[in-house]
C-alpha cells in the first residue's frame, strides 16, 4: 500500500526507536502524530496532500506501528508521548541545521502530545496544528462523577478489542462493518490494514498496537496537566475542532484563551476527520501557513 513511502527509525536518549514514515515532498519538514491505536500510516492522504508544499514525516508513537513497545502499564504516561514528539522533532530539525521543526501536525492524542511536548522555553516545533485534540474539562477541581465511568469503559472496551485475524482480507472487512470506521475514506482504512497489522507468529495477522496498550494509554489519560502545559505553549498553534467530534466548542474556546499564541476553527467532520475528510487538514494546514518563499 504505502511501498513507494520511505522508512527508518530514530534512536531517542531515552533508548526507545521511533519509526517514521516519509513521504517526501518539497518545502519545510512536517512531522505528523496519530491518534490512539493506529499509527503513521493512517495520515496517508493528508501526507500526500501535504507534500505539495511541505516535506511530510510521520512517526509511530511508542507501542504503536513499528516503533519501541515498552511494557504497560507504567510506560504510557501521556507526558511521556509529549517527551517522545519533543525528542523526534529535535532529532530531525538537528539534522537539517534548525533549532526546531517548522510544523508539528498532531490528530487527537497526538495532538494532546504535541501540546504537552511543546511547552516551555525552547519548544522543539516553530508553529503547532492540532486536529481535535483530547482536552479535560479545563477546571479539573470541579467534580465529574461521570468521568471516571467513561474512563474505565474506554479502557474495558481497548482491553477487550479483537486483534487477531486469519488475513489482512479478513481484518478489512471485520473493520469495514463497525460503526467507527463506516466515515472512513476506503484509501484510508486500506492504509491501516497496511500498516496496523503485522503477520503473527502463530500464523495469521495481529493489530501492532495491541489491545494491552491503548487500554494503557486510555488509563492515563487525564492525568497529565494538559491546562498548564497549554499556557505555556508559545509557539503560534491552530485548533481544528471537528464539528461533529467528541469534544463541546466551550472546551476548544476556553483551550485559545489560555494559549498565548492560538486561534480556532471548525472542521465539517467527525473526530477522526483525517481519515474521513483529509482534505480538509490538508486545506486548513495550508490556508494558517504561509507559502514558503523558497523550496529547500
Amino acid at each position: 500500500m504505502l511501498d513507494d513511502v520511505d522508512r527508518r527509525k530514530l534512536s531517542l536518549p531515552s533508548g526507545l526507536e521511533i519509526a517514521l514514515l516519509d513521504w517526501g515532498g518539497e518545502g519545510p519538514l512536517a512531522l505528523l502524530h496519530h491518534a490512539t491505536g493506529f499509527c503513521a500510516g493512517v495520515w496517508d492522504a493528508v501526507a500526500r496532500g501535504l507534500r505539495e508544499r511541505f516535506h511530510v514525516i510521520g512517526m509511530d508513537a511508542r507501542g504503536h506501528g513499528d516503533s519501541s513497545a515498552p511494557p504497560v502499564p507504567g510506560n504510557y504516561l501521556w507526558t511521556l508521548f509529549g517527551e517522545d514528539v519533543a525528542a523526534v522533532a529535535r532529532l530531525l530539525a538537528a539534522e537539517s541545521g534548525a533549532a526546531a521543526l517548522p510544523l508539528g501536525i498532531g490528530h487527537s492524542f497526538g495532538g494532546t502530545a504535541l501540546l504537552l511536548g511543546s511547552a516551555g522555553e525552547a519548544p522543539p516545533f516553530e508553529r503547532l496544528v492540532l486536529v481535535d485534540p483530547v482536552l479535560p474539562p479545563p477546571d479539573v477541581s470541579v467534580p465529574d462523577p461521570g468521568r471516571g465511568a467513561r474512563g474505565a469503559q474506554m479502557v474495558k472496551s481497548a482491553s477487550k478489542r479483537r486483534s487477531h485475524w486469519e488475513s489482512r482480507a479478513e481484518a478489512r472487512a471485520w473493520w469495514a462493518e463497525k460503526p467507527l470506521f463506516a466515515p472512513w475514506l476506503p484509501s484510508a482504512l486500506d492504509a491501516y490494514v497496511a500498516e496496523g497489522l503485522r503477520d503473527a507468529a502463530e500464523g495469521g495477522v495481529v493489530l501492532k498496537c495491541t489491545p494491552e496498550v491503548e487500554a494503557a494509554v486510555f488509563g492515563v489519560s487525564f492525568e497529565s496537566d494538559i491546562w498548564t502545559a497549554a499556557e505555556q505553549v508559545r509557539v503560534p498553534t491552530q485548533l481544528l475542532r471537528a464539528a461533529r467530534g467528541d469534544f463541546p466548542p466551550e472546551i476548544f474556546h476556553a483551550l485559545v484563551a489560555r494559549m498565548p499564541d492560538a486561534r480556532l476553527s471548525e472542521l465539517d467532520a467527525g473526530h477522526l476527520v483525517p481519515m474521513e475528510r483529509p482534505q480538509l487538514v490538508v486545506e486548513a494546514v495550508f490556508a494558517g501557513y504561509p507559502e514558503p518563499s523558497s523550496k529547500g
